[in-house]
């Protein structure tokens, strides 16, 4: 499944291209080269004697780097191509395009080269809502090079356009007078950079030359990222094609923000997301644990180091509260969005706290622990003192930005992801249930590390005795009778929200579910209203506003039903986790491995292969974690102090699974387990 557009990413910098390789972007229109938020290439289209190329085939070579073959005009059956053009990209902090010319004809041939250039330098929110400049473009020619700039007071952007074979250039691009011998060729490198200035026109960036050998330094980084990652041995050609993509696209979304230093985090996806996320940072982490657990010590490092200190309406930022998302652009430097950053999240805050404690089971890293005992024991604070805004104990949100400030500040937190039953939405503020479960684990992971490694017994009997009152008045207040399920939320009124909705499976991840009513939360999670057959819908068919193809409101999400899986095994459900898990696989297929922010809920029998969402993101962190934590859970992955305890239930297709080498406490250890799980079977 393609939507005819080529990616490529590398650490803050992204291409996205027709399959020419050509660059027309409209106002609204995701492809372009762009940098911290901002797009510093808008139009980059190749022309040869005057013609457009026509695509014949691009290879993906790897994340950072693709490849596109084409041919002049469009051609016909009777009339074979004589030149091929070879376009050869790679993204660093700019790009390079290697263009290369092929002459097959036995005579020579004389030709312009022509490369059209421009940039609007639009901030990522500008392209999203298609929103006008309030600054000064200019573009310039100087020493063969093309400048295209941008001033709006302190803010400076620029784009450098050059060749290492002699151009001409002019201020629409670079243009070359080729002659080529008869079977011979012609090449030269273009090179893209973008540049940063701030105040006094200082660089907020170095200034990296481009060098060819960077592209060997990023396939030997991504080589090492692979090696030291756990080996996959298994039957399933599928699931190890799945598992390498997941790894490679780890890799790609590794994220540097400005604030970090050298170290990288997972940004949450392209195109719009590529920037630091609270919650999806911490999600990715969680799922790559066992695999990467590099991730989840930059992410606990950083977000730590940028704890909400002080209230703040415009970010939503409140003391203890981890934030939600970290921009650069334009709007956010004029404060006309709140990102720089913006705290509008109520789960990343206790999310932090659980990714804290999971991190010291897997590793051993009692340092880490201890260093941020400070943010940890704030987080926790922010779930009782700032995060009840409706005084009864559960964490609820209402946004204090009510211009640019997110409605929802929960994972689904488009505008209609929370509905009664009948359709209807609440009021503020709503608080979900997955929160209340996120809160309860917190603290209870939270207890666990007061007292074995902040030397505090006594905050760790409180918060034992916090996070049991929660539970008991949790499934007092939340429980549909009736229905037997969990309410979506409650109300500003405490009245239940009754949607039937997945949150119910982030329940059973966090524990809060009550063990006599998991088989009820279970059956409801395979159920034909929740379960499509590829996988668990965030939305239950016959709720008001279900719709299969809505964003938060009947399609399916692979991170959703990861952690539902996960939840599934917590409370013994060996089987359904593995029916989910079965699901999502083979959904993976169809996207040649590499699953998607979100695909269509429609029923398994009415479709041979998993309905495209259409906007979704991919690459995207926690989908992409999504197998990693798929094939913990299958295999029963769980740290047991100094041990890996391995308890296996793996579906039947899938046949024999070997986990070699997972990193941990123990050092390395492997995994084994064998197909006995009968998921069913689809048609």
């Amino acid at each position: 499944m393609s939507d005819g557009l080529v990616r490529i990413l590398h650490g803050n910098t992204f291409v996205v291209s027709d399959t020419r390789g050509d660059i027309e972007a409209s106002a609204d229109d995701p492809t372009g080269l762009f940098s911290f938020d901002t797009r510093f290439l808008s139009r980059w289209v190749l022309t040869v004697g005057g013609e457009r190329l026509t695509a014949l085939s691009t290879d993906d070579l790897q994340y950072f780097e693709t490849r596109f073959f084409l041919v002049p005009g469009t051609g016909t059956v009777y009339v074979n191509a004589t030149l091929t053009v070879i376009r050869r990209r790679a993204v660093d902090d700019g790009f390079r395009e290697q263009l290369t010319l092929l002459n097959h004809d036995g005579s020579p041939v004389e030709l312009t080269v022509r490369v059209d250039a421009d940039s609007d330098f639009a901030d990522l929110f500008e392209v999203k809502d298609a929103m006008a400049k309030k600054g000064t473009r200019t573009t310039r020619v100087e020493d063969g090079r093309l400048v295209m700039a941008y001033e709006r007071g302190t803010f400076q952007r620029t784009t450098t356009v050059s060749s290492t074979k002699p151009a001409r250039a002019d201020e629409q691009g670079l243009e070359f007078t080729v002659r080529i011998e008869p079977h011979g060729s012609w090449d030269t490198e273009l090179h893209v950079v973008p540049t940063l200035l701030g105040p006094g026109g200082r660089r907020l960036l170095p200034d990296t030359p481009v060098a060819t050998g960077r592209w060997q330094d990023m396939e030997d980084d991504l080589e090492r990222w692979l090696a030291a990652a756990p080996r996959l041995v298994c039957d399933s050609d599928s699931l190890r094609a799945t598992y390498r993509r997941s790894l490679v696209d780890l890799a790609a979304l590794r994220f540097t923000p400005m604030i970090a230093g050298s170290r990288s985090l997972p940004a949450a996806g392209l195109p719009w997301f590529m920037t630091m996320f609270g919650r999806d940072s911490i999600l990715t982490s969680l799922q790559a644990l066992p695999f990467t657990p590099e991730l989840a010590a930059t992410t606990l490092r950083v977000l730590g180091d940028w704890q909400g200190t002080r209230v703040d309406d415009f970010r939503d930022e409140d003391p203890g509260r981890i934030l939600h998302e970290m921009r650069y652009g334009e709007l956010t430097a004029f404060e006309e969005r709140p990102h720089s950053p913006y705290y509008g999240s109520a789960d990343a805050t206790p999310l932090y706290v659980v990714l804290l404690d999971e991190y010291e089971r897997w590793t051993g890293d009692d340092e880490l622990v201890r260093g941020f005992e400070p943010e940890a024991r704030a987080a926790l604070r922010w779930i009782d003192t700032y995060a009840d805004l409706q005084g009864n104990g559960y964490v609820a949100y209402q946004r204090r930005n009510e211009q640019t400030g997110l409605e929802n500040q929960c994972w689904k937190d488009s505008w209609d992801s929370i509905s009664y039953h009948d359709g209807r939405l609440p009021g503020f503020p709503r608080a979900t249930c997955e929160l209340q479960g996120y809160a309860y684990d917190a603290k209870v992971r939270g207890a666990r590390l007061a007292r074995q490694f902040w030397g505090d017994p006594g905050y760790a009997d409180e918060l034992e005795a916090q996070a049991e009152d929660l539970k008991r008045r949790f499934n007092r207040d939340f429980w549909v009778e009736d229905g037997q399920y969990y309410a979506l939320a409650l109300d500003a009124d405490g009245a239940r929200v009754d949607a039937l909705s997945s949150n119910i499976g982030h329940l059973l991840w966090s524990g809060i579910v009550d063990d006599d009513r998991a088989a009820a939360i279970a059956d409801h999670l395979l159920g034909p209203r929740l379960f499509s057959g590829w996988g668990v819908r965030t939305l239950a068919e016959g709720e008001a506003r279900y719709n299969p193809i809505g964003y938060h409101v009947g399609t399916v999400w692979p991170f959703d039903n990861s952690f539902i899986a996960w939840g599934l095994r917590r409370y013994g459900f060996k089987t359904e986790a593995a029916r989910v898990a079965a699901g999502i696989l083979d959904a993976a297929d169809y996207f040649a491995g590499r699953l998607p922010e979100a695909f269509g809920g429609y029923d398994r029998d009415l479709t041979k292969y998993p309905v495209q969402y259409p906007t979704a993101c991919s690459p995207q962190a926690w989908s992409t974690g999504a197998p990693l934590l798929f094939l913990r859970t299958l295999l029963g992955l769980d740290p047991m102090g100094e041990h890996l305890l391995v308890d296996p239930a793996v579906p039947v297709d899938i046949g024999v699974v070997e986990l070699l080498d997972i990193p941990g406490r123990w050092g390395r250890i492997d995994a084994f387990g064998r197909g006995l799980v009968d998921v069913g079977r689809w048609p």
